[in-house]
């Protein structure tokens, strides 16, 4: 088992930056793969980024266009999404995820198989 738990978030002002982290404890995290989704108020819920265990592919949401972008530390069993630029839109729940059993184009949510309880982003014009 493992237990993902987000922080970061935040109320933030529309064009300004936040990083978001996501700490991985359990069993072993060796070998899994990251990402990241989110879910606007009323909307479903949407990949933002994933990152394999060794970081040679990485996959980004068409919407995140330059402004995103993810990282992991695999010493600290860690996890990043740094946003620049934020926009209103991008107003929502962003969740951490960890996955180990899919080989590619890790953009779908059943290929994860943790998740974290979220942490909030809120873009204030």
């Amino acid at each position: 088992q493992v237990q993902l738990v987000e922080s970061g978030g935040g109320l933030v002002q529309a064009g300004g930056s936040l990083s978001l982290s996501c700490a991985a404890s359990g069993r072993t995290f060796s070998g899994y793969y990251m990402g990241w989704f989110r879910q606007a108020p009323g909307k479903d819920r949407e990949f933002v980024a994933s990152i394999t265990w060794t970081g040679d592919r990485i996959y980004y949401a068409d919407f995140v266009k330059g402004r995103f972008t993810i990282s992991r530390d695999n010493s600290k069993n860690t996890v990043y999404l740094r946003i620049n630029s934020l926009k209103s839109e991008d107003t929502a729940v962003y969740y951490c995820a960890a996955g180990s059993r899919a080989a590619a184009m890790l953009v779908r949510a059943p290929q994860f198989e943790y998740w974290g309880q979220g942490t909030l982003v809120t873009v204030s014009e």
